[in-house]
């Protein structure tokens, strides 16, 4: 395969993620492109933040997913409570080893693998302003794509950390 006639790499991993993180991204991953949304992995916020997966469908809709390991990793963890400025709807993802009950039940539930997953439970829509939402849809597009571009020249001047 190529882009634009050069070889594509292997997709760096940035080693921030467990084992178990990198096996539920790519299940939820799965399971959300099978339901017409392309994903974006550890995508800088406008607030600061890194959110696990963002993904966007056709229509502009936009979801965040907060990937949870475990039950000390929920615990340990609040900022996903920012996450939802971001987005039309917030899920988690787990694994079946992590209890459902945990998890807010104003959020949406993804139980995956390393090969699919399934919505356990729909999370509620909450619309962005259309200025956000233009934004987020930019910040998605421009970070695809330098992530590509990256690929094709890797000797690029990108930096250790980019996007």
């Amino acid at each position: 395969m190529s882009i634009l006639g050069a070889r594509i790499a292997e997709v760096p991993v940035d080693g921030r993620q467990s084992e178990t993180v990198l096996t539920v991204a790519r299940g939820t991953m799965r399971l959300l492109l099978s339901h017409g949304f392309c994903c974006v992995s550890e995508l800088p916020l406008p607030s600061g933040r890194r959110a696990d997966l963002v993904a966007l469908d056709a229509s502009g809709e936009i979801w965040i997913v907060e990937i949870k390991s475990s039950i000390a990793d929920f615990r340990a963890d609040q900022k996903w409570m920012d996450y939802r400025a971001h987005c039309d709807r917030l899920f988690f993802a787990t694994t079946l080893d992590v209890p459902c009950e945990i998890f807010p039940k104003d959020t949406g539930l993804i139980v995956a693998d390393a090969f699919g997953g399934q919505v356990m439970c729909e999370a509620p829509a909450h619309r962005l302003p259309a200025p956000t939402r233009k934004a987020m849809m930019l910040r998605v597009a421009q970070c695809a794509a330098l992530r590509l571009q990256s690929l094709v020249d890797p000797a690029g001047p990108y930096g250790a950390e980019f996007c």
